[in-house]
């Protein structure tokens, strides 16, 4: 099957790092196609807003629809791309990030062949608004990769960090000035970041100025994240707010399928899963006081939330099972 996959976010650093990235090689390691980004901002001198994205390829990518069977478009949010009209393959949009409360534009997303979520949250809220093409895919990575490194619980906690910040302002919104002033209140706490080559210096900025370099390390490189999850008694992705994050982060999937327990903060929607799960812990607010909570919770069960994530994370977020899917759904909307 020939499939051009379209990625509206900007090209990343690291991408063999990156979630996204990853899922795409995935499906094109199985399933063929190419990738195309079509965000034309990094090119352009003059910013150019998400309504204009992809015209500046309309041509190249009509063009190369004698050959595709479809097109795979992947963005964090349901945005309604006007450059998405004009193809004239069947569309599969995937909002990586999930739908939030606010209501999309119904019309648009109606008229694509289907529309890919990877939770049930957004599910629900998108069948609720009537999008009958809406279908749930749950992400998933390759658990092979990773092995079960357990790791006792004493006097000292260390958690790995994923879902770096792309901007200064997700130094908030991504809950790394929580972290870094959760860490300042308890010399208990270690954190791991796991950093994609951007805003590195703005990191190593804040961790010296609340002397924090004892407690934190910045990995700024590409790494064997099951190395460090071996160092690690857990892992945690916040947001204060949906569609800043994946719906499923990579890292905390990762962190299951090796046995350690995650914490999530509730604007996630994967906090449903792990609650339903028992696999780690839900931070209610992105803050301090709130992170330190959910430690202290996961310290007090942790060897039940060991054994809960160890079992989660190799039964239900296979790499394989994703790729089933989307093969399904590809199946479903390409004619005859």
């Amino acid at each position: 099957m020939n499939i051009l996959y379209h990625v509206a976010t900007l090209p990343p650093k690291m991408p063999q790092a990156e979630a996204i990235s990853q899922e795409i090689a995935a499906l094109r390691a199985r399933l063929g196609g190419d990738v195309v980004y079509v965000n034309p901002n990094p090119q352009s001198p003059l910013y150019i807003p998400r309504l204009l994205f992809g015209f500046h390829q309309l041509r190249e990518l009509r063009s190369r629809e004698g050959d595709l069977h479809l097109h795979h478009f992947y963005n964090p949010d349901p945005f309604p791309f006007p450059y998405l009209r004009w193809l004239r393959r069947p569309v599969v949009y995937s909002v990586t990030c999930g739908a939030g409360e606010r209501r999309p534009n119904t019309r648009f997303f109606s008229s694509l062949a289907a529309v890919a979520v990877p939770d049930e949250r957004s599910l629900k809220r998108l069948t609720a608004w009537g999008l009958e093409n809406a279908v749930l895919v749950r992400p998933g990575i390759d658990t092979a990769r990773f092995t079960c490194s357990p790791l006792p619980l004493r006097s000292e906690i260390q958690l790995m960090v994923g879902s770096a910040p792309w901007t200064k302002g997700q130094f908030r919104t991504k809950g790394v000035d929580a972290l870094l002033g959760a860490a300042r209140q308890a010399p208990h706490l270690r954190l791991v970041f796991l950093w994609r080559g951007l805003l590195a210096d703005e990191m190593a900025r804040r961790v010296r100025q609340m002397d924090l370099e004892r407690q934190v390390t910045v990995l700024d490189r590409l790494v064997d994240v099951n190395h460090v999850l071996a160092g690690a008694h857990a892992s945690i992705t916040l947001a204060t707010a949906p569609g800043i994050v994946k719906s499923y982060p990579h890292s905390l999937l990762e962190s299951l399928a090796a046995g350690k327990p995650v914490l999530v903060s509730r604007a996630i929607p994967m906090a449903d899963y792990v609650a339903q799960a028992s696999c780690g812990k839900v931070v209610e607010r992105v803050s301090a006081a709130g992170i330190l909570a959910a430690v202290e919770a996961l310290a007090r069960e942790y060897e039940d939330l060991q054994r809960a994530a160890r079992r989660a994370g190799q039964a239900d977020f296979s790499q394989q099972a994703m790729i089933a899917s989307f093969r399904e759904v590809y199946e479903r909307v390409v004619p005859p």
